[in-house]
């Protein structure tokens, strides 16, 4: 089984975060939830952008770093959005990773480094209308991540919702949540990820 540190999105740590690691440790995997935003969660995503911009956006990623300390080298990072920027420096920058998990968001690779580091598998999810993923350029660093890793998949799900595989905000679909959780179950199960 895998151990999992799942960073939250632009509206906090939502009840539909908690539900979506629940399901994770249901299917045997542990999983660490790091609140960035310190409880304060918010309604829409541009509230909690403008929080996170109040924060400063590099010291919400710091505190995603932070929150790894304590934690075993051999994890997987998660994101949701907002919470790609640490899972993705720190699968990219901390010795160890096993891999990462992209929902919803993808940087380019040259933020943290070079190149995406050899043996950390990497998956990313979204919608293929999503306006905050496509017109932000974050399928184009996607696409690139997938062009020059060796185990790295992208999957686009038809729609133009952000968050959707939070079932406690509106933009949840049900049904590519199903499948994104069904992607994810088969990418933790895999032997090269699980401890």
């Amino acid at each position: 089984m895998a151990e999992v540190v799942l960073f939250h999105h632009a509206h906090g740590l939502t009840p539909g975060i908690v539900a979506f690691a629940n399901e994770l440790r249901r299917a045997g995997h542990t999983v660490h939830t790091p609140d960035l935003f310190g409880g304060r969660t918010f309604d829409t995503v541009e509230e909690g952008v403008g929080h996170a911009g109040e924060i400063g956006f590099d010291e919400v990623m710091e505190r995603g770093v932070r929150a790894a300390d304590g934690l075993p080298a051999d994890l997987v990072y998660a994101g949701f959005s907002l919470g790609v920027m640490p899972a993705q420096k720190l699968a990219q920058t901390r010795a160890g990773a096993l891999g990462a998990l992209l929902f919803h968001a993808c940087i380019p690779v040259s933020e943290f480094g070079s190149a995406w580091p050899g043996g950390v598998p990497v998956q990313v999810h979204a919608m293929d209308a999503d306006p905050f993923f496509v017109e932000d350029g974050d399928v184009d660093a996607a696409r690139a991540l997938v062009a020059e890793t060796e185990d790295a998949e992208l999957f686009l799900y038809p729609g133009d919702q952000h968050l959707f595989a939070d079932n406690s905000l509106s933009a949840y679909d049900a049904e590519a949540a199903g499948l994104l959780m069904k992607r994810v179950l088969g990418f933790l199960d895999r032997k090269s990820v699980s401890r």
